[in-house]
């Protein structure tokens, strides 16, 4: 008995109590009332593939993680409301300058129109609307490094225009393809600040 004792008082551990920040961002969840338009979306613009799907829910990833979107068969349910809170949008980064402006044209051609294009000055952003409505972002650092880029949020540049400059993806992807280099690509862009960028007005899809 005092060995079993023993044993159980040897492998006892205390938790720590320090918080600790989680090691990866895994995926997101969404209903919606449009199952197949949403999966058809999502593997279009992210490349994501079916891992398993239901009559209840869809798993999709792009990489090895198991799944990295959820989507939650549901009838009946209503577009997002620009009256509402709740989340804005869901940004996904990307390699480069290049691989950015390659999915860009590639889902045009698919029909697939961004909402609207920002150089927030720590990034390059490419903003979409699922078929429900969710705001996507796509985006690649303008910096190197994340030190670079978390470190441009510090500066009176970005506290006097925290959102950024609208910028032409159109005029973005012919300066590529003519070669332009990238620093030059991932230079800000002269003009005023753009808008603060608003939910879908009700109803819109």
């Amino acid at each position: 008995m005092d060995t079993v004792l023993d044993t159980t008082s040897r492998n006892r551990r205390a938790l720590n109590p320090k918080p600790v920040a989680p090691v990866l961002f895994a995926h997101f969840v969404l209903r919606s009332s449009n199952m197949q338009p949403m999966i058809d979306w999502y593997s279009a613009v992210l490349n994501m593939h079916v891992v398993q799907r239901t009559d209840y829910i869809c798993f999709l990833t792009y990489d090895d993680e198991h799944h990295r979107l959820g989507i939650v068969n549901a009838a009946g349910l209503k577009a997002p409301d620009a009256t509402n809170s709740g989340l804005a949008h869901v940004a996904y980064t990307f390699a480069d300058i290049g691989t950015l402006l390659s999915t860009y044209a590639r889902v045009k051609k698919l029909g697939i129109a961004p909402a609207r294009c920002i150089h927030h000055g720590p990034t390059v952003s490419i903003y979409y609307r699922d078929p429900d409505g969710n705001g996507v972002e796509l985006q690649v650092d303008r910096y190197a490094t994340k030190e670079a880029t978390a470190a441009y949020f510090q500066t009176a540049e970005f506290k006097k225009n925290p959102i950024g400059v609208v910028f032409d993806p159109e005029a973005l992807v012919r300066a590529y393809e003519a070669g332009a280099p990238e620093s030059e690509l991932l230079d800000m862009p002269k003009g005023p600040a753009a808008a603060p960028q608003s939910p879908p007005a009700k109803g819109v899809r």
